[in-house]
């Protein structure tokens, strides 16, 4: 008992420090922080990359089930940027979800301008 009484006795200032520290510093604030915005390369190899590979070249398991062109072929090389913007933002077949609703016109023609740059 005598131990846990000792114990307690410097814990307890010391969690109260920490305590004072958090309220004094703000980092108890979670209005202060702030998440970085993601990149379209961080959406492109967290959302596409299972498909079209980080390369876009379409050479991923799932890529080749489901037939992915590569970035490098002549079909998507004659796709306009509206015709992909379109296919991101709506989707294309069954296989592919439309990510407008979930990423914004912003983001998805980000995704678009990332993923025609893997094709250099």
């Amino acid at each position: 008992m005598n131990r846990f009484i000792r114990v307690l006795g410097i814990a307890a200032p010391l969690a109260g420090a920490g305590l004072v520290f958090i309220l004094v510093s703000g980092a108890g604030d979670s209005s202060r922080v702030s998440a970085a915005p993601a990149s379209a390369q961080d959406v492109y190899l967290d959302k596409c990359s299972i498909c079209h590979a980080q390369d876009g070249s379409g050479n991923t398991a799932k890529g080749r089930k489901l037939k992915v062109k590569n970035v490098r072929s002549p079909e998507v090389g004659k796709l306009s940027e509206a015709e992909m913007i379109d296919i991101v933002a709506k989707g294309k077949g069954k296989d592919m979800d439309g990510f407008e609703k979930e990423l914004g016109g912003d983001m998805v023609k980000q995704l678009v301008t990332y993923y025609r740059s893997l094709a250099k």
